[in-house]
């Protein structure tokens, strides 16, 4: 598929990047652009030469205004609507079931159904200007979509908060309310983002998966189904070759090398 509204680079360092690049419209999150991120994320699921998946933007000030809201109010039949909105659940299915590790690179605004991308990825470090919300309530539509996985990540009352007021939180709010992982200084942001991508990158790429696949699963599992679930996981690992090169380099003080199997 032949990118225009986002760029896709991998590096020598197994790590893939996914830039929104559409300036003109603040990177909104139209069809267009949701296929690209899908077909994106889905080529750096099936490269076995990327072990890491960093998510940015090549706006200076904003990460993404979110969805298409032109979209929303244009006259076209109910069915057509409804099956364009299949793309934004696609997409956070996908980016929670890649097998591996995601970061989210926040700079600038992070709004509405970006807000959800930025969510489905694993670790989100934001730089000190950004700013994270739900303001769809302003404009007399409901985040429905991004609900979903702002109630898994951030505090019942806060979630309410943010749903029911459209409020924006800073970078440091943002981390309070458990949305972010890292803030850092303006200007810092990629060096902090790369120093976590190449730490992703050098693990273990099947114990990564098995875990990222556990992790994705057994989220909403009743406890006892849980350690049920997370046992025969572990179980399997003890069975792959990585687990055993691993622990023999920590005993032999050297750097493992891992072959994947």
């Amino acid at each position: 598929m032949k990118f225009e509204k986002i760029r896709y680079e991998v590096d020598g360092a197994n790590v893939a990047t996914i830039t929104l690049d559409d300036p003109e419209t603040r990177n909104a999150l139209g069809p267009d652009t949701l296929a690209e991120l899908i077909a994106a994320f889905e080529r750096a699921r099936d490269d076995d030469g990327v072990r890491c998946v960093v998510l940015a933007s090549s706006h200076p000030k904003v990460f993404s205004a979110g969805g298409n809201l032109a979209g929303f109010a244009a006259e076209m039949p109910l069915a057509h609507k409804h099956l364009g909105t299949e793309l934004f659940p696609r997409l956070f299915r996908l980016i929670g079931q890649l097998g591996k590790p995601t970061i989210c690179a926040a700079g600038g605004h992070v709004l509405a159904g970006s807000l959800g991308i930025a969510l489905a990825c694993d670790l989100i470090v934001a730089s000190e200007d950004a700013t994270f919300g739900t303001p769809e309530i302003d404009v007399g539509v409901f985040p429905f979509m991004v609900m979903a996985l702002l109630y898994r990540n951030v505090p019942r009352k806060k979630a309410n908060q943010m749903l029911l007021l459209g409020e924006r939180l800073s970078a440091r709010d943002a981390e309070a309310a458990h949305i972010v992982n890292k803030v850092v200084p303006v200007g810092e942001l990629d060096a902090a983002v790369r120093e976590w991508a190449e730490r992703l990158a050098s693990k273990s790429p099947l114990t990564m998966r098995l875990g990222k696949d556990a992790m994705y699963r057994q989220q909403d599992m009743a406890f006892d189904d849980a350690l049920d679930y997370l046992r025969h996981n572990l179980t399997l690992s003890f069975a792959t070759e990585d687990i055993q090169e691993g622990v023999q380099a920590f005993f032999e003080k050297r750097e493992p090398k891992w072959r994947g199997r």
